[in-house]
């Protein structure tokens, strides 16, 4: 799908309502909220509807405050609970084209994609190898780094005026999708794109506290009684984690359990594979295994064996079941793709 295709149908169309995936974390939030401004100096109508909220670390994104929670117990944004008619609800938020970025599949939405009741077009704007093409109109970038990346060449093309809250909000996808510009996916494009978004006065070292150093005292004791439990396999080629639902209950997070957990596995000697296996909260008998690779296997085939998909080197899925049913069939899964 050429560029232009996307360009023409942004220019087609009058009101835009933008999702993304659950678990919302900096490309999703950055590449949402970057997008929105574009549309908006375009002239266009726009709303961000997403199915979960913003994680604490991102509370200090510009234009936060644009972001509306989709309500997936009564089927009905916050702000439209008045309106209880599902099938007008299209009409209420008056969108023309529904965009979904940074989602390889259009059910990783949550239930936000059901307000599309109408079957208005939908903008499929992703850089995952996993991705259905389940658009109407889709670019999918596998040699972008980032959803952000897409973004800022988006607005390149249309000749849209970068300002410093969108080149805020580009950084943080960037920054984060590409683990601080540490991972393979940071091109020299990547670091040209980023150059131009530090003529901003971005404040970096702000940026990265917010994100990455701002876990309180309790949480870090919980963090060490988790990787206190922490287990290898396959001759120390994989380490796995596990969460049961108990731990979380009725516990606010300051930070990003799964990925700072992800990311100490990763970073043990001889490590392949780092997973996570987390019980849902919100649903019985479902979990979530999220995978890192150093680069050598390929957890988006094993995610996606599974239902799930992402990158070559950090990919996840839900699978339905006994967490520890579910972690012999992954790890089995893991260890044949070592051989």
């Amino acid at each position: 799908m050429s560029l232009k295709k996307v360009v023409d149908c942004i220019r087609r169309h009058k009101n835009f309502l933008i999702t993304s995936h659950t678990n919302l974390e900096g490309d999703a939030l950055g590449s949402e909220l970057a997008f929105y401004l574009l549309l908006k100096k375009l002239g266009k109508g726009a709303v961000i509807v997403n199915e979960d909220d913003v994680p604490c670390e991102y509370d200090f994104l510009p234009q936060k405050s644009n972001i509306k929670k989709f309500s997936s117990k009564s089927g009905i944004p916050p702000h439209l609970k008045s309106q209880v008619e599902k099938d007008n609800l299209k009409k209420r938020i008056r969108f023309d084209c529904l965009v979904v970025l940074d989602c390889s599949d259009l059910r990783r939405t949550g239930t936000v994609y059901k307000i599309n009741t109408g079957n208005t077009p939908i903008l499929n704007i992703d850089h995952h190898i996993s991705n259905q093409r389940f658009g109407d109109v889709n670019w999918v970038d596998l040699d972008s780094s980032s959803c952000s990346e897409m973004i800022y060449k988006l607005y390149k093309k249309l000749g849209i005026t970068l300002d410093r809250d969108a080149a805020i909000l580009l950084y943080v996808g960037i920054l984060t999708d590409t683990g601080s510009f540490r991972y393979s996916n940071a091109t020299s494009f990547t670091h040209k794109a980023v150059s131009e978004l530090l003529k901003h006065n971005i404040d970096i070292p702000q940026i990265f506290k917010n994100i990455y150093e701002n876990i309180t005292f309790q949480d870090t004791k919980l963090l060490a009684r988790i990787l206190s439990d922490m287990r290898s396999s396959a001759g120390g080629k994989i380490a796995w984690l596990k969460i049961k639902r108990n731990i979380l209950k009725n516990k606010k997070l300051s930070f990003d359990l799964s990925e700072t957990l992800l990311n100490f596995g990763r970073a043990i000697k001889d490590v392949e594979v780092c997973v996570l296996f987390k019980e849902n909260l919100g649903a019985r008998d479902e979990v979530r295994v999220n995978f890192r690779s150093q680069g050598k296997v390929d957890v988006n085939r094993i995610a996606s064996f599974f239902g799930g998909g992402g990158h070559k080197a950090a990919s996840a899925a839900t699978i339905k079941g006994n967490i520890d049913q579910i972690r012999r069939r992954v790890l089995n899964k893991i260890q044949e793709s070592l051989k």
